[in-house]
């Protein structure tokens, strides 16, 4: 056949001279950063523990796209920020993303249908097949794949513990919630009076920057509903590793059930958690919130006591508890604060205990912004809560993966604190050519990349540690 001449295009020129092109530059991918994640994989093996979580029924002969491939494709492609599967008939003639999956086939040519040929990934709908799987995988004709949910909630914690050399001597477990909205009519749609919307409550749980927990939850229900069976579960695993660790647990008021309560109380857990104000709490530190307002009236400043009271339901908790009060006067006028908390008043002091303490689970909803808006953990658009759940993991471990990358990589470098979305846009998201021969898969990177020196330290804090086979 005639090869055709392709387009020249022209745009506006430059001074005397034209500006034009053509797409004959040849195998060029946006994407050669990816190359720093495939790394990051290797040395901590998240996506082939996590598709050991799935069983698959498929003949093996007929497999061309073993599960590691499917779910390799699809979290380092949210890694790389393509959210929908969608994105993946374009995707599956990356070479880039063709290496970060471990394709020896790059560029596809060995695939047994012509129609696949110069595709080396998966399309679609394989993926899809994914996230539509039931338990029931196995008598089906084309959803043979299924998820083990409870081996993949065990795959968090299991990684946070092996991330550390030695237990450390205290954790912090933060616990919340979000809002993702609800744009169809996919099983579990109900309305939340709070956030005026229809959409999901997912459960999330947080150990620094580690991600332990991320159930989806119906929005019918209390935010606290299933917190403490998570707490059960990741508690006990972590204790089978660390059995001396000291473990806080820290939350808002939604939280706030004796339930929780009375089991940190009674399996040595402390906590630190937010407590709905009332009017019997505002009139225990009635003269706290006088003496804030005259402070107030003094200095025109917003102005803060601190004290400790001793408090007790009439109906829903089973004994007293300390309670923290915060005692304050801004220039919209009173505004008292509660938290309970475990944590005896001799060793810790109220204004250190709600300032440093608890306000501290502030960055938790950095992390939730990364899983939501990074990361896209509210693409939840199947038809079933099940689906959708899948959908909810694969988000988180793409998380996981850039949390690695970050913490592994990128410590020491000015990105050691970026946020998803940073990196991927400075560090992942790097133009090359790519060459293959016989010996080698070249990547030729643009000439102009401005974070040359962070890509090359984080690259070689990454070959300093060993490969995982």
């Amino acid at each position: 056949m005639t090869e055709c001449k392709p387009q020249q295009l022209e745009f506006h020129g430059l001074g005397k001279r034209d500006v034009v092109g053509r797409f004959d530059g040849g195998d060029i991918s946006t994407d050669a950063g990816g190359l720093l994640l495939r790394e990051v994989e290797l040395r901590t093996r998240i996506l082939k523990q996590f598709a050991a979580c799935f069983t698959d029924y498929r003949d093996p002969e007929m497999v061309e796209h073993s599960v590691l491939d499917l779910v390799s494709q699809r979290c380092y492609a949210l890694c790389l920020g393509y959210e929908d599967l969608n994105d993946h008939d374009q995707l599956r003639s990356d070479p880039a993303l063709a290496v970060m999956v471990g394709k020896a086939d790059v560029k596809g040519e060995e695939r047994r249908k012509p129609a696949d040929r110069g595709k080396a990934l998966a399309g679609k709908s394989t993926l899809n097949r994914l996230e539509l799987s039931t338990m029931a995988a196995a008598a089906e004709r084309y959803k043979k794949t299924v998820m083990n949910p409870e081996k993949v909630d065990g795959l968090m914690v299991d990684h946070f513990i092996g991330s550390h050399r030695r237990a450390p001597k205290q954790i912090i477990l933060d616990l919340d919630v979000t809002d993702d909205l609800i744009h169809g009519n996919q099983e579990g749609r109900f309305f939340h009076g709070y956030y005026g919307n229809y959409c999901y409550l997912p459960l999330y749980i947080f150990c620094g920057e580690f991600l332990l927990c991320a159930r989806l939850r119906t929005a019918d229900g209390d935010a606290a509903d299933g917190a403490l069976d998570e707490l059960k579960r990741i508690v006990k695993q972590i204790r089978q590793s660390w059995p001396k660790v000291h473990i806080l647990v820290r939350a808002d008021s939604g939280f706030c059930r004796d339930e929780i309560l009375t089991w940190c109380e009674d399996h040595d857990i402390d906590y630190v958690i937010g407590f709905a104000k009332n009017d019997r709490l505002i009139a225990m530190i009635d003269k706290e919130m006088a003496q804030a307002q005259q402070e107030f009236e003094k200095t025109d400043k917003p102005a803060r006591i601190f004290t400790d009271v001793n408090y007790r339901t009439r109906d829903s908790w089973s004994r007293t508890r300390r309670i923290v009060a915060k005692a304050e006067h801004l220039e919209k006028g009173s505004n008292p604060r509660f938290i309970v908390t475990s944590l005896p008043k001799q060793e810790f002091e109220a204004a250190p205990t709600y300032e440093v303490l608890y306000c501290g689970r502030g960055d938790m909803e950095n992390r939730i912004k990364e899983q939501q808006l990074g990361l896209f953990a509210d693409r939840t658009s199947t038809a079933t809560l099940r689906g959708n759940q899948i959908r909810l993991y694969f988000s988180a471990v793409a998380y996981m993966l850039m949390h690695a990358l970050r913490r592994i990589a990128l410590a020491g470098t000015e990105l050691a604190q970026a946020q998803c979305t940073t990196i991927r846009l400075k560090l992942l998201k790097i133009g090359a050519q790519i060459q293959l021969s016989v010996r080698r898969v070249w990547f030729r990177l643009s000439g102009g990349y401005p974070y040359t020196e962070v890509f090359n330290l984080a690259l070689a804090n990454l070959r300093r540690c060993p490969v995982i086979n």
